[in-house]
């Protein structure tokens, strides 16, 4: 199936030849050049991803990103010329999957876009898997987390640490092991990882300073409460 992408970039040329290399290379994409466009598009279509600027005029990258994350977990690329740490551990830390700082190689660009639609095939078995611990079930299948019949609104990457420890519970699993096999990539900024984790224990826990699931190993890394697990 071809994938479809969402370029939300207020100058035209820049969303042009996005939209050229993603096109070459089998995806079809659609250009808005405001966020409000951008999430007006994304309530009548469904995309399977979106390469999101951070300069926009009316409301920036930032603000369209956590409005989308209440209602979606498509996986979302920022494309910035803002390349401070602080804009992309925001980024990271409001629900963004991957953030690429111009200028870049439109090449690179696209095989970054296609290595993320990949890796969000791959979390998807064809099997009934489903993970249940406290009052929430994660169904892998769906890419879904619930609490009893509610959805907990998950951005992909944060749905993959989520899958990735709780499918190995009990087993304590450093940052650098995390970053390599959920962002296939040995060699980025390990510290995303523990975004990710601070974001989820915000989102699943009762008391995030003392987490019941997604436990502390010290001088280790990170481990997915066995106990917590059930059938």
């Amino acid at each position: 199936m071809q994938a479809r992408v969402l370029i939300i970039e207020d100058v035209k040329e820049m969303a042009d030849l996005i939209r050229l290399y993603l096109s070459k290379d089998g995806m079809e994409a659609a250009i808005s050049e405001t966020g409000e466009d951008g999430l007006a598009a994304f309530a009548k279509e469904k995309f399977d991803l979106v390469v999101l600027d951070i300069n926009l005029p009316g409301i920036d990258g930032f603000e369209f990103l956590q409005r989308l994350r209440k209602t979606s977990t498509v996986p979302v690329l920022i494309v910035s010329a803002r390349d401070a740490d602080e804009d992309m551990i925001l980024g990271l830390g409001i629900g963004a999957d991957e953030f690429v700082t111009k200028p870049f190689s439109p090449k690179v660009l696209t095989a970054r876009v296609r290595a993320l639609l990949r890796r969000v095939s791959e979390l998807r078995p064809n099997g009934g898997n489903l993970v249940k611990f406290g009052g929430y079930s994660l169904d892998l299948d769906g890419y879904l987390l619930k609490r009893g019949s509610l959805k907990v609104p998950l951005s992909t990457k944060e749905f993959e640490v989520l899958a990735y420890l709780a499918t190995r519970p009990g087993k304590a699993m450093s940052p650098e092991t995390i970053y390599a096999d959920v962002w296939k990539n040995q060699y980025g900024d390990i510290t995303a990882v523990a975004v990710y984790i601070q974001r989820l224990r915000r989102k699943i826990e009762e008391n995030p300073a003392v987490p019941m699931f997604l436990e502390t190993v010290h001088g280790m890394g990170y481990r997915f409460n066995a106990e917590a697990v059930h059938a």
